[in-house]
């Protein structure tokens, strides 16, 4: 603030924009390799689920990355931590983009996972940095980023692979997260007088363990077979691992992420739904790029280039950004509380659009366009919800755990895609039937009905449950109001937490 005319300096104007920025790129870098998958499989001379691994791999790593940068940015290592991340990810595109073969693409498109965890530092940055009535603004701003991000980068990167060659698209994201890199570099704001907390590094390595063993049980169950002792080793032992890791957040002086904030209804409410429509969300966007690509000689498919792949995800974009508008009013005419279960419905449909209407390309936009309105309005209230319902110091922490949720979501969502596809291809064929396309657009589906008669139903058992343990649940339905000020930016609502004694 200019202490003589008692406005932001041109820096704190310049924060917010680049922290959207910053969200919109890793969005975008994210899903690079999507659009990108039968390229990919093409030109490295490997199968489709292989090269779906170029899309999954980056989720993975993402979903490890979150809560260790998420903790991190709760200390005074938030700006050296942000930098570092951003760093990363230059480094892994430009690994991606250099023509060394599919293992190097990998571990390119791995690097570039790590700026997934960048979203939970931005949302901190701006709670942190920006006065009451602007950071509740940004929060929901930038959450939606992150949706509307994955589709304005396929259309791009689609275009520059088609017209100079599927690298040049990881070449555009090697300049773009540069740019991102400069820009952060000169406006994020120092916190070096914050509390710093260690950080928990063997629940980082147990946690990261257990995801690759379960996304691995995904992706490769049909190549090794379902019944295989080998899947179902690999299956128990990553629950064993995943078990582990819970137990030791639990016990642990410093968590990685505190579970016992799963307690409070609005907290778990939005962890779970940002977990399951993650899974929904890419489960949808990764059928249609496929659909989109398939050529008409198998009976189905539009036979169309990954450009116009990529330009059937943009509606997805503009109405996810739309719902920035649609979604205070809504909180604001209903309920708070009513947000996600409608933005479930809503997705729902989308899906149901898919399973009987996908055999021109106005139909799949109109798909997009209906799933943009759904997931935006339920990604919109996640940090909200969070941030209203958490402590300060605990807010990097707490979002950085929603974020690894969303992600674990994306990369079983995008695992899911393949594996379902691949069951339905036969021997010796490269593309599967259009009888997967349908199995896996009615998996969709269970999917928003579990993910929305949860959002109506957690936070009543929950309350039902603190009210037996003598909580006050009107102070806990306070909370949810204050998920409206944040989506509508109104005035402050005092922070009340599961766990207050009558």
């Amino acid at each position: 603030m200019d202490t003589r005319t008692g406005r932001p300096t041109r820096r704190e104007r310049a924060l917010v924009p680049v922290l959207v920025f910053l969200t919109a790129v890793v969005a975008v870098i994210s899903s690079l390799g999507a659009p990108m998958i039968p390229t990919i499989a093409a030109v490295d001379h490997v199968s489709l689920s292989e090269a779906q691994w170029s899309l999954t791999v980056t989720m993975l790593v993402g979903a490890v990355a979150t809560p260790v940068l998420g903790r991190l940015g709760d200390g005074p290592s938030r700006r050296t931590a942000t930098l570092t991340a951003a760093a990363v990810v230059v480094l892994g595109s430009v690994l991606a983009a250099l023509p060394l073969g599919f293992g190097w693409l990998i571990t390119g498109r791995a690097l570039q996972g790590v700026g997934v965890g960048l979203t939970s530092l931005t949302i901190a940055t701006a709670r942190d940095s920006l006065p009451a009535e602007r950071s509740r603004s940004a929060v929901a701003l930038l959450s939606i980023t992150t949706v509307a991000g994955v589709g304005l980068g396929y259309p791009i990167t689609g275009l520059i692979a088609q017209s100079f060659g599927f690298h040049a698209g990881f070449w555009f994201g090697a300049a773009i997260s540069a740019v991102a890199l400069v820009l952060a570099a000169l406006v994020l704001p120092s916190t070096e007088g914050r509390e710093r907390r260690p950080l928990d590094a063997p629940g980082a390595v147990l946690l990261g363990l257990a995801l690759v063993g379960l996304l691995m049980v995904l992706s490769e169950g049909e190549s090794w077979g379902w019944a295989s002792t080998r899947l179902w080793t690999v299956a128990a032992l990553s629950l064993l691992l995943l078990a582990g890791w819970i137990r030791h957040e639990l016990r642990t002086a410093h968590p990685l992420v505190d579970l016992r904030s799963l307690a409070n209804p609005v907290v778990l409410t939005a962890d779970v739904a940002g977990l399951v429509a993650g899974v929904g969300m890419y489960l949808l966007m990764s059928l249609v790029i496929r659909y989109v690509q398939t050529p008409v000689s198998t009976g189905y498919g539009l036979g169309a280039s990954v450009v116009v792949a990529g330009l059937a995800l943009l509606p997805f974009s503009v109405f996810s950004l739309l719902t920035s508008k649609v979604v205070p009013v809504l909180a604001r005419r209903t309920s708070p509380a009513a947000v996600l279960p409608v933005g479930c419905a809503v997705s729902l449909g989308s899906v149901l659009f898919f399973l009987f209407a996908r055999g021109s390309l106005w139909e799949l936009l109109v798909v997009m366009a209906i799933a943009g309105l759904g997931v935006g309005c339920t990604f919109a209230v996640m940090p909200g919800l969070i941030v209203g319902a958490v402590p300060a110091g605990e807010v990097g922490s707490a979002v950085g755990f929603n974020q690894l949720l969303r992600t674990v979501g994306y990369s079983t969502g995008s695992a899911l895609c393949g594996a379902v596809l691949q069951a339905h291809t036969a021997p010796g064929r490269a593309l599967p039937t259009d009888s997967g396309y349908r199995d896996a657009a009615l998996i969709g589906c269970a999917v928003w009905v579990v993910i929305g008669l949860a959002t109506i139903v957690l936070p009543r058992l929950t309350a039902a449950a603190a009210a037996r343990r003598g909580v006050r649940v009107d102070e806990e339905l306070m909370v949810e109001e204050s998920i409206a000020d944040g989506v509508a930016g109104e005035s402050d609502v005092p922070v009340l937490r599961a766990g207050a004694e009558r």
